[in-house]
């Protein structure tokens, strides 16, 4: 147990001498997706800090995460993924972080730690990342797709599910058109658009939660779904189904998700001990035993389970270069692919 005296000390001085220095909080409130609340994930923090309540808050999709800090809502950490991170930083929503008060951060992968750099200040940890590709019933096809354009192939009509996102669609969209997804002109991204409308008569359907997606494939129901993380693979390898994630040839996407400290932090030294407690190797080896992810901490890996680290390649020095992870996109950007994938939704 942390000894106190001289927390206590410094309040008691704070309170009679009315020197302004900070208090020490005795709750963190955590704005998160839902799933990362387990303790496992900041045992040393707690651990460390019996005494201190984490409350979480949780959130669907990111655009409601950065919605709720924008109109006030109070939290000390947040969890956005990589692509909105920009926009949290633009708008003055998170603040610094100083790596130096992180003792686990010298394992962090430093191609995943430059995404959460901005003018070359620290403002988000990265945390969580892991692959978006096609996932195949490999019983139900006559030819496993190698190609995000494999998706359109008419071999496959009516089996087939995108995930209901618009920035995912547009990217694998692109990929498979040869365009870089982060800097088409508006003449490929209209290209993209019609693109997509094309694929609906192979479509089965939207996916939007990925254990229902999963139960779809075992079915046999479903036998390509597209933008496909690995915690479905593993469930689906587990059950026993015969399954394959591929390689496209122009490449996997990529997320990668991490941690902020909220502008509004009222204890910034609590919340960097619990950042720190989240980038322990321990935390998240279980962040990839628990759902097949990549642990933005490579010192993770001697104590993650082997056989998901051999699976997805997580111990492969190069895989994170091969990977096309998203990017920080733009406002404009944003809202023309929210407003693309309406209208592709809505087309006959």
């Amino acid at each position: 147990m942390t000894n106190r005296l001289p927390a206590l000390a410094a309040s008691l001085l704070c309170g009679v001498f009315l020197l302004g220095c900070a208090q020490r909080v005795d709750q963190l409130v955590v704005l998160d997706w839902a799933g990362y609340e387990l303790p496992e994930f900041w045992a040393p923090f707690a651990d460390a800090h019996p005494d201190v309540t984490v409350d979480y808050s949780f959130f669907a999709e990111d655009a409601e995460a950065y919605a709720k800090l924008q109109t006030g809502f109070e939290a000390d950490i947040v969890h956005p993924c990589s692509s909105w991170w920009g926009l949290y930083v633009e708008n003055d929503l998170v603040q610094p972080i100083d790596t130096a008060k992180l003792s686990n951060w010298s394992g962090v992968h430093a191609e995943l730690a430059q995404m959460g750099s901005f003018d070359g200040v620290q403002y988000f940890i990265p945390w969580d990342w892991a692959y978006e590709s096609i996932l195949v019933r490999t019983d139900k096809v006559a030819e496993v797709p190698d190609s995000w354009a494999d998706l359109w192939n008419p071999q496959y009509a009516g089996h087939v599910a995108l995930w209901d996102s618009g920035e995912a669609n547009f990217a694998m969209t692109a990929l498979s058109l040869g365009i870089d997804p982060w800097t088409a002109t508006p003449e490929q991204s209209a290209q993209v658009q019609e693109r997509l409308v094309e694929i609906k008569p192979n479509l089965l359907t939207y996916w939007v939660d990925y254990a229902e997606m999963a139960q779809m494939i075992s079915s046999g129901d479903l036998w390509l779904a597209s933008n496909a993380w690995p915690d479905a693979y593993g469930l689906l390898l587990d059950e026993g189904v015969p399954v394959e994630y591929i390689q496209p040839i122009e490449g996997r996407l990529g997320w990668v998700c991490g941690y902020g400290i909220a502008k509004g932090a009222k204890d910034v030294e609590l919340a960097h001990e619990f950042l720190n407690a989240l980038l322990a190797p321990e935390s998240m080896a279980f962040l990839t035993n628990q759902y097949y992810y990549g642990a933005a901490n490579a010192d993770s890996i001697p104590l993650a389970d082997p056989y998901v680290i051999e699976l997805l390649s997580l111990d492969d020095p190069a895989i994170l270069k091969q990977t096309i992870f998203y990017q920080t996109l733009t406002d404009a950007q944003r809202q023309f692919m929210t407003s693309m994938w309406d209208e592709v939704k809505a087309a006959p």
